[in-house]
């Protein structure tokens, strides 16, 4: 039974699916946040466009017992142009002040599955490139986590999925006309259930991974690739290369002129070094880091892992773009291997949420059903480091 009053069912709804198309419109988006402050400013729902006021569920539950209602109506209008979409973390206590809102004469809908229904939002854009393989580019923006499929002929690759999308990336190929032959992971994800196994389990893929993974402690069976290395799908070859620096395996992959990069340089940003190597060993590890990043040819096109609000996507609304243009775009890229350091580790972010579990359970040194896999890596994108983000 839920813990919060009823609504009658009467207020409007919105889906994920319709406000992640409003935002990627760029169009403006009013939002009040009922959960309290400290889920609010860790996971907010963010976007260019989006306007958020904050005011917690139990204020309105007062003021329904007390009779002021009107009066919190009145203040949310003054904060907020309608119409406004109220939020919480599965859309139960929103629903109640949405309908509470309306009731006083502001358009407020409620965001259907709250929080953890945002979560489940995933876009697909298809990225071009200098080869006969098709190339698709998913988009989480709950947590900006990004994949893509590789299909060439009657076979298709998915590179860094995630376990809470498997069924898309199978029906996906599928519908190319495609079935999977491989699922491969740049790196040890520490901010999302890695779907690499759950594919293997569900088709013949066969799950391929970095061999610095064994090292880190990989506790299960998996092709293990090297720089160098080729990985083949349909006519189409992907080859490994070597990019240390976020974490000591880290691989991307080359088709053509893009790069697969994993957490290694995004479009707004570079790849936090702490998250394998601890504190004590992130300057040597943003060391790598800077050392990997002065090799990528400027023509090389990145595909990265993840994305943020400070993003922006190319004309065909994938997150891609040239390495010339990240150096003259990012700070970080000018800086010499020591300014890089003290730039990269001044001021990181909050670690993901639940880092270490995460890292345990992609090692497969612990096992967690679907939906403690869900609630594990909900949270927003926190793999990059934030002052990096100051592009000149």
């Amino acid at each position: 039974m839920s813990e919060y009053p009823q609504a009658s069912g009467a207020v409007d709804a919105v889906s994920p699916d319709e406000l992640a198309d409003r935002l990627r419109a760029g169009d403006p988006v009013s939002v009040l946040d009922v959960r309290n402050r400290a889920d609010s400013e860790a996971w907010p729902l963010s976007g260019e466009t989006v306007t958020t006021y904050h005011v917690p569920y139990y204020r309105f539950v007062e003021a329904n017992v007390n009779g002021t209602v009107d009066s919190l109506g009145k203040e949310v209008r003054e904060a907020l142009d309608e119409p406004i979409v109220v939020i919480c973390g599965r859309g139960e206590a929103s629903a109640y002040v949405a309908e509470l809102l309306e009731e006083t004469g502001v358009d407020a809908a409620n965001l259907d599955g709250g929080m953890r229904g945002w979560a489940r939002v995933y876009h697909a854009v298809e990225v071009d490139v200098d080869s006969d393989a098709t190339v698709v580019q998913y988009q989480r923006p709950s947590s900006g986590c990004l994949a893509y499929l590789v299909v060439s002929g009657a076979e298709a690759l998915v590179i860094d999925p995630l376990r809470a999308f498997t069924d898309r990336y199978v029906a996906d190929a599928r519908e190319e006309g495609a079935e999977l032959v491989a699922a491969v992971d740049t790196h040890v994800h520490a901010d999302h259930v890695s779907g690499v196994r759950e594919l293997a389990r569900e088709t013949d893929a066969e799950v391929l991974l970095p061999r610095g993974a064994r090292e880190r402690g990989l506790a299960f069976d998996a092709r293990l690739v090297e720089a160098g290395d080729a990985v083949a799908v349909g006519g189409a070859e992907l080859d490994a290369v070597a990019l240390p620096g976020h974490t000591t395996e880290m691989l991307g992959f080359e088709l053509a002129d893009l790069l697969f990069a994993g957490d290694t340089v995004f479009l707004e940003s570079v790849a936090r070094p702490d998250l394998e190597a601890g504190d004590e060993g992130a300057p040597d590890a943003a060391r790598r880091l800077h050392d990997t990043l002065s090799t990528l040819d400027d023509d090389r096109r990145i595909a990265p892992a993840h994305f943020s609000d400070a993003a922006r996507p190319d004309e065909s609304g994938a997150y891609v773009a040239r390495m010339s243009d990240l150096r003259e775009r990012l700070r970080a890229l000018s800086l010499s291997r020591e300014e890089f350091v003290e730039y990269v580790l001044d001021d990181m972010p909050p670690r993901p949420a639940n880092y270490e579990e995460i890292i345990t359970v992609n090692l497969g040194l612990d096992r967690v059903d679907d939906d403690e896999s869900f609630e594990l890596e909900l949270g927003p994108n926190n793999c990059a480091a934030t002052r990096a983000v100051d592009a000149d």
